[in-house]
């Protein structure tokens, strides 16, 4: 497919040195184009070591190998068995995955399996990544003209903490690609997703202009993908964007999603000064086009239809919506 090979070339990559340099502007350019028209990038020099991605990425894989391949085994043959039959088995995932809750209230030690190493490790890497999180969020404000702030504070909620958590997972070679997807196309339904992915092995790709464009792996790259709750609250001026992963006969994928939600009862609306300014200029004026909810209803909406269209879920929050108070 020629469109989503030429896209590939082009897409966003920062390298976030850059933004202590005279080069900053042209840096914050790249971000606000990738928000705006891509949905996704990829951040280079983030500050997280390599010593720590290399160790995570070592005990994640051998986690996999050492307790969960036997079991994905077993899930293989059937859906393998099924599929052959003739049975319909695109609404399954080819994937091993598990999730580690880090705020508001870890689970870390409760997950079965995990040896204290892992543990630590994990902990480690949350601390990191949630750190480089805040930071996009803040780059992404002053791209906006928002306060410094401002995102980090309505992902708050009346707690003062966001949900966020980690999703590992692994994507085995699957000898029938042709029957079953690796993950089913969805966009992210909460705030700002940070993936360190497997550098070897290909798989992730967005849908950009009628195309889907593979995300390059790159060694102890960050990719990071805007949700659902960025695209209200910019007002539709940043995109949370359809992605997909393949399977593939060869290779077996790490993916390290971390996920940057809203607290549960975090009121989700555009932000004021977007659509004063005029951010929707060309839908309906500048007024906001966007429902106001809270988090929690929203994601009890989407754990139905995640691997549906996401407006209908904006409209059904826009009718559903009961008044909510702001004080």
């Amino acid at each position: 497919m020629a469109t989503a090979a030429a896209a590939s070339l082009s897409f966003p990559v920062i390298s976030m040195e850059k933004l202590e340099t005279e080069e900053r502007g042209a840096a914050m350019e790249v971000i606000r184009d990738a928000c705006e028209n891509w949905g996704f990038f990829e951040l280079l020099n983030h500050g997280i070591s390599h010593e720590l991605m290399d160790e995570v990425e070592r005990v994640s894989k051998a986690h996999y190998k050492n307790c969960r391949e036997e079991r994905f085994k077993e899930f293989a043959a059937r859906t393998l068995e099924a599929g052959e039959k003739g049975e319909d088995v695109k609404d399954v995932d080819w994937e091993s995955t598990f999730f580690v809750r880090h705020l508001p209230v870890s689970n870390l030690a409760d997950l079965p399996d995990l040896d204290h190493h892992y543990r630590q490790v994990m902990k480690e890497f949350a601390s990191e990544i949630e750190k480089l999180a805040e930071r996009v969020l803040d780059l992404l404000c002053e791209n906006l003209g928002l306060e410094k702030g401002y995102l980090k504070q309505v992902f708050a909620g009346s707690k003062g903490s966001p949900t966020f958590g980690t999703k590992v997972s692994s994507y085995p070679p699957c000898p029938r690609p042709d029957l079953v997807d690796g993950l089913r196309a969805h966009t992210d339904a909460g705030g700002v997703i940070l993936l360190f992915q497997d550098d070897q092995v290909s798989g992730l790709q967005l849908l950009k202009d009628g195309a889907w464009v593979d995300v390059p792996p790159m060694r102890h790259a960050v990719v990071v993908n805007i949700g659902d709750q960025l695209e209200v609250i910019t007002n539709g001026r940043y995109k949370s964007v359809l992605h997909r992963v393949m399977t593939r006969t060869d290779g077996n994928r790490m993916s390290i999603a971390s996920f940057y939600n809203p607290g549960a009862d975090a009121i989700i609306f555009p932000a004021p000064a977007l659509v004063a300014d005029g951010a929707a200029e060309e839908k309906e004026g500048g007024a906001a086009i966007y429902p106001r909810f809270v988090f929690e209803d929203y994601m009890n909406l989407y754990v139905r239809h995640k691997f549906e269209a996401k407006e209908p879920r904006f409209e059904a929050m826009k009718s559903d919506a009961a008044p909510i108070a702001t004080a």
